[in-house]
């Protein structure tokens, strides 16, 4: 994965989720489970990294607004 981007977590309250799954349906449903709770710019692809287990996502949350709105 890419270096996490400064403007990602310039300020409290903003994340950076690196997730390693089996799979990309897992790591999609953990995604859409984050996305529920809170604002997040999702990804629509996973990576593989050659040699290693499993799929790789990234996705940004901010956290700053109430759970569920």
């Amino acid at each position: 994965m890419n270096p996490i981007n400064e403007v990602h977590v310039q300020e409290p309250g903003l994340a950076v989720v690196d997730v390693t799954a089996a799979d990309a349906a897992t790591a999609f449903a953990l995604q859409e489970a984050l996305a529920a709770q809170w604002a997040t710019a999702t990804a629509d692809r996973v990576t593989r990294d050659p040699g290693q287990p499993g799929v790789r996502l990234r996705c940004y949350l901010d956290l700053r607004q109430p759970l569920g709105s």
